[in-house]
């Protein structure tokens, strides 16, 4: 069993930027690959972006790339979602999610096997 707590979420200005993290704990977090999604009121779950168990591989959804960065600390057992130029329609509740794999790659389209609760993004002036 993994656990998954996400933080950082809050109020941005619209062009401002926010470092969302994800900690997780109890399991095997270096075989896992970790994937972030989010979901505004009365829209679909969206995948954001992934990265592999070791962090050489990574993807992004067209709607973020160049703006968002997914990194990871496997010492600290933490992956970082740095969000940049970050728009109101980046408004939504933010999920990181776990997928224990052999692969050394990541795929957003993967049934994940771990959630965290969420943290809440808002986007206003």
């Amino acid at each position: 069993q993994l656990q998954l707590v996400e933080s950082g979420g809050g109020l941005v200005q619209p062009g401002g930027s926010l470092r969302l993290s994800c900690a997780v704990s109890g399991g095997a977090f270096s075989y896992s690959a970790i994937g972030w999604f989010r979901q505004a009121p009365g829209k679909e779950r969206e995948g954001l972006s992934c990265i592999s168990r070791s962090g050489d591989s990574t993807n992004y959804a067209d709607s973020v790339k160049g703006r968002f960065t997914l990194s990871r600390d496997n010492a600290k057992k933490t992956v970082y979602l740095q969000m940049s130029s970050l728009k109101p329609e980046d408004t939504a509740v933010y999920y990181c999610a776990a997928d224990v794999t052999v692969s050394r790659s990541c795929d957003l389209l993967k049934k994940y096997d771990y959630w965290g609760q969420g943290t809440q993004v808002i986007v206003s002036s």
